[in-house]
């Protein structure tokens, strides 16, 4: 799989089928601040992510 993140911008590859909690430990990430978007929506950390399939993680950003 194909997973795009930000801050900072950069591309990484992983073997798949993985599960979205998995990904983002693999890669250091925490599920509380980071939110995974497949295929234009939005999934849980359950969600499982097969080889084909290109992800992008953002971080969460709050402000007042």
């Amino acid at each position: 799989m194909r997973i795009k993140l930000h801050h900072p911008a950069r591309e990484v590859e992983l073997q798949g089928p993985k599960p979205v909690l998995s990904i983002l430990s693999k890669l250091g990430l925490s599920r509380e601040a980071h939110l995974v978007i497949c295929n234009d929506a939005l999934v849980t950390e359950d969600t499982v992510i097969s080889d084909e399939d290109c992800i992008e993680i953002r971080p969460v950003i709050s402000g007042g």
